[in-house]
């Protein structure tokens, strides 16, 4: 057991042989530890040379330059020392004649008649009569006779895939049953078994180009990952930085309508207290009259209108003067402020329908689905209803009456598209799984569990899935209609393209499949669109 944990130790990984070539199969070391055959992850490295990103066959660990390869010399003196031994155990423990009882001596023959196995001496003597069968040296001769007649196994029976005697051909149980002789038998084996090999090996290559096929759209994801990852760092730093900067010039507006208003104020406040100690002066001087004994002084003084300032009262009275009540101080200018921050609001929804859509989905419809009543143009975005029979072959994919999908499905993501409908006729557009009936009445677009479908029949609008309808209250005006997909958020969505835009119906569902643009036209045509990125999803 210890001798078989070594030898799985010694054994290249990749073409599972023991380190023991000088020059093929002599053990070289990546910077992980791994050791391969020299010339075997050559091979491998040389493989990989167009991807850009060398790897290891057992731990996947990655190198950006194509590692170099380190000889592992103690490796290789380990291996080369356990083959001698193993060599030498073998030439001890081999199968030895059983007639040379006095000292073991490796047998040459083995006889299947006698069941024993020979020396080159013992050989020269045994029978040369045709029963004596001789064979490579066995140890397990009794497996090579016929457990019932005791007879050595000649023949193979096709019917009952066993080896028989020709006691067994002639009499036994296997009596008249197609027979073939061992090596013919055995040589017809090894035919198949090369044709399965052959097959299990061109499997394999297939399994290891998927792999390699997915670790390179590992990778592509892991890119894609990172870059929109980067993306959205910097759409985010982008938006603090917007938000500060709004935030600065709001405030520094707050700010500087302050400072103005309150530099009005107390120039008008200290005009009011001059004013005010000039009135309490004359207040004073009027009392010191009033409280005069002596007449002539009193009639003296100027008249007591006269202290007061006629042109100073005209010009209150004319112009508002001190007088005037000032405006309140806490009404700030609020429309610099309120251009910023609509502005802001404009950031945060170009953000909001940013999120919504990856872009507009390019549809082209498949022909080899379009219903024989239905005209595709060349350009694939055109179907029209048409009462002549377009000829194409009948197959299983093929929809039998007046409908159409797109080659391309969407299995992940947010995606929308657009159509132009003709203003008569009828129609439906929608979306389906691949897995849609073709045939009968559970076919039709919105008619079963697959697919969910818009149309207008009888001058009617209405919306259905699994059969059931739900009539719009109102009539589609616009000849454009958008349908939007929100895969993982399991939401189908239909707008009219008017202005502004109007949405009809949400269909909400978990998505099992692919998801598929269709169509069903009765006499009118359909044009597919490319979407318009600069669309805003309503708020």
């Amino acid at each position: 057991m210890a001798s078989a944990d070594l030898r799985d130790e010694l054994l290249c990984s990749i073409c599972l042989s023991v380190f023991n070539d000088p020059v093929s199969c002599f053990p070289v070391m990546l910077r992980c530890g791994h050791n391969f055959c020299r010339v075997c992850i050559g091979r491998v490295l040389d493989t990989q040379d167009g991807s850009g990103v060398y790897s290891c066959p057992d731990c996947r660990e990655e190198f950006q330059e194509r590692p170099a390869l380190m000889r592992n010399i103690n490796l290789h003196n380990v291996a080369e020392r356990f083959l001698i031994t193993q060599q030498e155990q073998e030439e001890i423990t081999g199968i030895c004649c059983t007639y040379c009882v006095d000292s073991p001596v490796p047998a040459v023959r083995s006889c299947l008649h006698c069941e024993a196995s020979l020396c080159d001496k013992h050989l020269r003597a045994h029978s040369k009569s045709a029963e004596h069968v001789l064979s490579d040296p066995s140890t397990s001769l009794e497996k090579r006779k016929c457990s019932v007649h005791k007879k050595i196994l000649e023949y193979y029976c096709t019917e009952d895939a066993a080896c028989i005697c020709v006691t067994c051909s002639l009499a036994g149980e296997h009596r008249g049953h197609r027979v073939e002789m061992l090596d013919e038998a055995s040589e017809k084996k090894k035919n198949k078994l090369r044709d399965v090999l052959q097959k299990l090996t061109t499997k394999r290559e297939e399994t290891e180009e998927r792999v390699r096929s997915l670790e390179k759209q590992w990778r592509k994801a892991q890119e894609k990952a990172a870059g929109e990852a980067e993306r959205v760092t910097a759409l985010c730093t982008d938006i603090r930085r917007r938000v500060d900067d709004l935030e600065k010039k709001v405030l520094s507006e707050i700010s500087r309508q302050e400072k103005e208003e309150s530099l009005s104020l107390s120039a008008l406040i200290h005009q009011l207290e001059i004013k005010k100690d000039e009135l309490s002066r004359k207040m004073r001087h009027i009392e010191e009259l009033g409280n005069m004994t002596d007449p002539l002084t009193v009639l003296q003084e100027p008249d007591t209108g006269d202290l007061c300032d006629p042109e100073e009262e005209g010009g209150d009275e004319d112009t508002g003067g001190h007088d005037k009540q000032p405006h309140d101080g806490g009404d700030l200018d609020v429309a610099v402020i309120s251009h910023t921050l609509h502005t802001l609001c404009e950031v945060i929804s170009g953000i909001r329908s940013g999120i919504y859509v990856e872009g507009p989905a390019d549809i082209l419809l498949d022909v080899t689905t379009a219903a024989n009543n239905l005209h595709i143009s060349d350009d694939l975005k055109t179907a029209t209803g048409t009462r002549e029979e377009q000829k194409r072959p009948e197959t299983a994919e093929r929809f039998q009456d007046y409908q159409v999908i797109s080659r391309r499905g969407f299995t992940s993501g947010r995606h929308y598209w657009e159509v132009e409908i003709s203003r008569s006729g009828g129609w439906m557009v929608g979306m389906c799984y691949p897995s849609i009936d073709r045939r009968g009445d559970r076919s039709e677009i919105g008619y079963n569990n697959k697919s969910w479908g818009l149309g207008r029949y009888n001058n009617q609008y209405s919306v259905i899935h699994d059969s059931n309808k739900i009539r719009l209250p109102d009539k589609i005006s616009s000849d454009r209609v958008r349908i939007c997909l929100d895969y993982e958020a399991g939401q189908l969505s239909f707008y009219e393209l008017c202005d502004p835009i109007r949405h009809l119906h949400t269909f909400t569902a978990t998505f099992s499949e692919p998801l598929h643009a269709a169509l069903c036209v009765w006499h009118c045509s359909i044009k597919i669109l490319r979407g318009n990125i600069n669309w805003k999803k309503p708020l």
